[in-house]
């Protein structure tokens, strides 16, 4: 069996990943930086102790690092645990260092900022309590250095720390505040630019299906005319011949049939193109589009199932949207024909209309694609007639979700904004 490949690297994965960088850095300078304390300068330090805070830091880095190549998406309270080990790592350093007389103190606005920056409001200002907490903590407990000190000795911590203090309260409160509005601005502004570029492309690939369609209908006019005034000469040369006469006939039903398709095509888009949706009940609606479908597929056993509460729902609907919701049982009927189940439920916002049937399910490998590319579940599917529908139901403002039921067979969810309308 094939190995799972890694995740992509999404946007917390690759926050990971900075910050493992970060803090290789940060621990390597910091270890530079006990080295000549201790050999230039002649500080007096508990050396086994921060060494072991250093070493610790670096198994955690190397630990994230084989955590990283793991086929797991990171969530943000992974990454808020990991920033609080920052926070725990600098806070020991800092304590068998001089403590708030250290004047590294003022890193921990670095995990602050990225926090900011990266994770949710509540999440961020959980950093900024806990290094707020760790600075508070570090004034009163800590090993001191006299190299460091500040004081004069009237006090338990003088004036210039007392400042620095509470210059790093207002910059964690600041930078936790601005930067995580400023951050959640770009992340809003860069998910209406996706949402806007997906809305272009989806519109410029209908329109591409909609030019291709009517160049086909115009050109399928000539050869149905041609095969019609083949099929009356056949049937008049078969006159004699009753069995070859009635395929004859069958095959001229099917021709009119086309040739009438593609008039009401041409109807339809022109009355389209001037008349608004209408709105009607929905469940009558739902009712007539299953008939007409029933008539279509009369080889599908089903059930229509409706919600039994007060307030029936209205929507506004047109010739497209009775077509989406029959692409859709179509492929429920072709996954397996036999016991669909078509459930209508509502709420205050939005109508519902489940969509039950039995078949294989939906692939997880093309699950995510279905409606967005051309891309089918049918062997001989180009994937058009979902790509539409999901097209369709998204004009009105809805939306198609498909599920593998846990009972099996496939559970396609369509959602319609309720009409306010009520006449």
């Amino acid at each position: 069996m094939q190995a799972a490949l890694p995740l992509p690297l999404s946007t917390p994965n690759r926050n990971l990943v900075r910050l493992t960088i970060v803090r290789g850095i940060t621990w390597t300078g910091f270890l530079a930086a006990i080295i000549i304390g201790i050999e230039l300068l002649g500080f007096s330090l508990q050396v086994p102790a921060v060494i072991a805070v250093i070493v610790s830091m670096g198994v955690i880095n190397i630990a994230t690092w084989w955590r990283l190549g793991r086929p797991r998406a990171v969530t943000h309270q992974e990454y808020l645990g990991h920033l609080m080990i920052d926070v725990t790592g600098l806070t020991l350093l800092f304590y068998f260092t001089g403590g708030a007389h250290n004047p590294f103190i003022n890193y921990y606005l670095v995990p602050v900022t990225i926090a900011a920056a990266t994770l949710p409001w509540r999440h961020a200002w959980l950093i900024a309590a806990a290094s707020m907490a760790a600075y508070t903590f570090l004034m009163v407990v800590y090993q001191p250095l006299p190299q460091l000190a500040q004081g004069d000795g009237t006090t338990t911590f003088g004036l210039h720390t007392l400042g620095m203090w509470l210059n790093f309260g207002l910059s964690a409160g600041l930078v936790t505040f601005f930067i995580f509005k400023m951050a959640h601005a770009l992340r809003r502004r860069d998910q209406a630019l996706s949402r806007t570029r997906e809305a272009a492309l989806r519109s410029e690939q209908v329109l591409a299906v909609a030019t291709q369609a009517a160049g086909t209908a115009h050109e399928l006019g000539t050869p149905l005319s041609t095969m019609a005034v083949l099929l009356a000469e056949m049937r008049e040369d078969a006159r004699d011949h009753p069995a070859l006469t009635r395929d004859i006939e069958l095959l001229r039903q099917q021709v009119d049939t086309c040739k009438s398709r593609l008039r009401h095509l041409v109807q339809s888009a022109d009355r389209r193109r001037m008349a608004e949706p209408e709105v009607c009940d929905a469940q009558a609606w739902l009712a007539g589009v299953v008939q007409r479908w029933l008539v279509l597929r009369p080889d599908v056993s089903h059930r229509l199932e409706v919600a039994e509460r007060r307030d029936p729902p209205r929507l506004a609907v047109d010739a497209t949207l009775d077509q989406a919701l029959t692409n859709l049982l179509n492929n429920a009927a072709d996954a397996n024909p036999d016991d669909i189940v078509i459930r209508l439920e509502w709420n205050g916002e939005e109508v519902i209309i489940d969509i039950r049937d039995h078949g294989p399910g939906v692939a997880m490998s093309i699950a995510d694609q279905l409606g967005e590319t051309f891309v089918s579940t049918k062997s001989k599917g180009l994937g058009i007639g979902l790509f539409l529908t999901h097209a369709t139901i998204n004009r009105f403002g809805g939306g198609v979700s498909l599920y593998n039921h846990p009972d099996g067979g496939t559970l396609t969810e369509v959602t319609l904004p309720r009409s306010q309308t009520t006449t």
